[in-house]
């Protein structure tokens, strides 16, 4: 195989959604995403110079994992500023996360999980090596 295939090609995101408009709404006007375009397959949005294609589906079944999520400077104000648009985080039996439902990973990496409107789960994450 090719190795350099991939080599300047950039990643583009999937998520699926059973109303684009209540998804359109958090992710342009909660999370901050501008959207550059819509067609009837899809809304995109750029994430920040990664392309995220969210699109329409009559039927839905969110995965128990994390499908998306962002490397974050401060978690606790992310976590903070979400909270006050009105995200709730998932608390975890088990994970020991603080009140706001940041847990801190053994290496110290720090990781706080969210659903989109479909339930789709999304996570923020602050690495300790910064």
């Amino acid at each position: 195989m090719n190795t350099t295939l991939f080599a300047g090609a950039k990643p583009i995101s999937f998520i699926v959604t059973r109303d684009r408009t209540k998804a359109k709404a958090f992710y342009g006007g909660i999370l901050g995403f501008t959207l550059i375009h819509e067609d009837p397959f899809a809304a995109v949005f750029d994430m920040n110079g990664t392309m995220l294609r969210i699109s329409a589906v009559d039927c839905l079944a969110p995965a128990p994992h994390t499908v998306l999520g962002w490397d974050v400077p401060d978690i606790v104000a992310a976590v903070q500023a979400l909270t006050a648009a009105g995200i709730r985080f998932t608390l975890y039996d088990g994970f020991g996360q603080d009140h706001l439902g940041i847990w801190k990973a053994p290496g110290g990496d720090q990781v706080a999980w969210f659903p989109d409107p479909d339930g789709n789960n999304l996570s923020l994450t602050q690495f300790a090596r910064r």
